[in-house]
């Protein structure tokens, strides 16, 4: 977290506070959007990876929205890409856990963030079907709903409810997939409970909120962890790379954990990823 000190910046007219409320509607405009319609194209976008017209028509709705609200910030969506150089942008991803949502599973969600100089000023999860907004602004917390959130109390792992992301798919994925099998084996015997939720924003703003322990993505794109990140953050997570240091733009996994359990699970992730025989 910042120092207290430090003033919060501005960007062009707009306080940190005042571009968090746009945030807000932005994400909510895509909830909207998102209940009205239902999917009726899909694209394919690799092996067992899809878009539908939904997530087109979100990114396009959002994108439109920040621009006019926004114009001095840039832009990157997942769908339809955009400058990650710009020193002020955002960061969408218009339906993270798209094939939940194609299934009529309600774990997805609109995920935002603001980046300023590589660092996440301002963030928004929003689930729409299950109707919660996850916020939080850099140095001053995390809400669901505008209700103060803080990680878990659980105080051992064999006690803790975590996540795990989904596998993986495409040509390399048998290679990739080696690391969630064995990582799967090993925590299964020492954790309370396992579960594969389908979103990584979801999996951060509910360790955020106390409801999962941790949450271990062997992955990082900055749509599917920009906003979540900071969110699990200001709730008092420590987000760490595989290696155990600060989590980064730049860091190959992405491990949120409440400080309690920290030492427990990053001996057994540093353990079970070390004995993977190299490629």
């Amino acid at each position: 977290m910042r120092s207290s000190w430090e003033a919060d910046p501005t960007i062009g007219e707009h306080s940190t506070h005042d571009l968090l409320q746009i945030a807000g509607r932005a994400t909510q405009l895509a909830s909207q959007f998102i209940r009205s319609h239902r999917p009726a194209e899909l694209t394919v976008k690799g092996d067992r990876d899809l878009s539908s017209d939904v997530d087109m028509g979100v990114e396009r709705l959002v994108r439109t929205f920040l621009r006019d609200a926004t114009p001095e910030i840039g832009f990157l969506g997942e769908e339809g890409g955009g400058n990650t150089k710009e020193r002020d942008l955002w960061v969408l991803d218009p339906i993270d856990g798209t094939i939940n949502f194609l299934h009529g599973v309600p774990l997805f969600a609109v995920s935002l963030a603001l980046i300023h100089a590589e660092s996440t000023l301002a963030a928004v999860v929003e689930l729409p079907l299950i109707g919660t907004a996850y916020t939080a602004l850099r140095g001053h917390g995390s809400f669901a709903d505008g209700r103060r959130i803080r990680v878990s109390a659980t105080s051992t792992l064999k006690d803790s409810l975590i996540s795990i992301d989904q596998y993986t798919f495409g040509s390399d994925a048998e290679r990739k997939n080696r690391a969630r099998l064995r990582l799967t084996e090993q925590l299964s015997k020492r954790v309370q409970r396992l579960r594969i939720l389908g979103a990584s924003s979801v999996d951060l703003a509910w360790t955020a909120e106390g409801r999962l322990d941790a949450c271990i993505m062997l992955g990082n794109n900055l749509w599917d962890t920009a906003a979540g990140v900071l969110i699990a953050r200001e709730a008092g997570a420590h987000v760490l790379a595989e290696d155990g240091r600060d989590h980064s733009r730049q860091s190959w996994a992405t491990i949120a954990v409440t400080a309690s359990i920290e030492a427990e699970l990053m001996t057994v992730i540093q353990s079970t990823l070390s004995r993977l025989p190299a490629e």
